[in-house]
């Protein structure tokens, strides 16, 4: 009841409090307090709006304490893109839940690199070579791109029979906004082939929108192998033509070496890290 030892506790000026008070009554239209002399007293419809908003802001407090009260332990943030959570992650998690069901695993999808220590996240996928500074990683995938599209887009518009003969083809195109990704003039690059992009075919800043635009029919997209092995094999998408590019670069599961890792972190991590071991064994010969 006094607008001076309010503004005390707040750090602020007492003209600071009385001109907040006087926003407010004026926002919701009621006069909240009696201005009496050297005195104050709340209104009747101040009465009714301190009562409400104190059962609120206990029960926020209350909220707060329980939390700060809770193992934080078992959640853990993973840090990756649309397409990797859609066709790589989220088909893994029952196995996940069935071997760790106390772990409440938080997927972040982003599209740029994010600093993991300043944002507060366990894990992360990355692109490059493993080697950089603060992090420690581990490979989960070589880069390796192949030309795929759908049935229905091949019986449409015929198989081409040669890397050259692909050319004639429409193009799903990715560009992405902040991270480099190989474009399809590098694809035919690689194997010696001249590629001039005229700006045409479907262009996309997002990879699972490029899965999906090639799923529907919309042309030839490139397809990360670890990204599209499921899609391939449950015949959602096809190799356009047999060959495949082998970049030199990976996909590597990050953490941060200046922060340790929780258990339940360190048991994701090896979790992710021993399923790609799996998929990489199944593709041995």
């Amino acid at each position: 009841m006094s607008f001076t030892r309010a503004a005390d506790e707040l750090g602020v000026s007492q003209p600071a409090v009385s001109l907040t008070i006087r926003q407010l009554e004026q926002a919701i239209g009621q006069t909240l307090f009696h201005r009496q002399h050297r005195a104050i007293r709340l209104t009747d419809a101040g009465e009714r709006l301190y009562s409400e908003i104190s059962i609120s802001l206990e029960r926020i407090l209350q909220i707060a304490r329980d939390v700060s009260r809770e193992p934080a332990a078992a959640l853990v943030t993973l840090s990756i893109s649309t397409a990797f959570a859609n066709y790589w992650v989220i088909p893994r998690l029952p196995r996940l839940h069935k071997s760790h069901p106390d772990i409440d695993l938080r997927l972040q999808v982003v599209d740029r690199d994010l600093d993991l220590e300043h944002e507060k996240v366990s894990l992360g996928i990355r692109r490059g070579r493993g080697n950089w500074p603060g992090y420690q990683s581990s490979n989960i995938a070589r880069e390796e791109l192949l030309a795929v599209a759908s049935p229905a887009y091949l019986a449409r518009q015929g198989v081409p029979g040669s890397i050259e003969d692909l050319k004639q083809h429409q193009f799903v195109h990715l560009e992405e906004p902040f991270r480099p990704r190989p474009q399809w003039r590098d694809w035919f690059q690689s194997f010696d082939h001249d590629f001039v992009d005229k700006g045409e075919g479907l262009r996309l800043n997002d990879y699972a929108l490029v899965i999906q635009a090639a799923m529907a029919g919309e042309g030839v997209a490139m397809g990360w192998r670890h990204v599209v092995d499921s899609l391939i094999t449950s015949r959602l998408l096809v190799p356009v033509l047999p060959q495949s590019w082998i970049t030199g670069e990976e996909f590597h599961l990050i953490w941060s070496d200046r922060t340790t890792l929780s258990e339940s972190a360190q048991q994701v991590r090896d979790w992710i890290i021993e399923e790609a071991r799996m998929v990489s064994m199944v593709r041995l010969p």
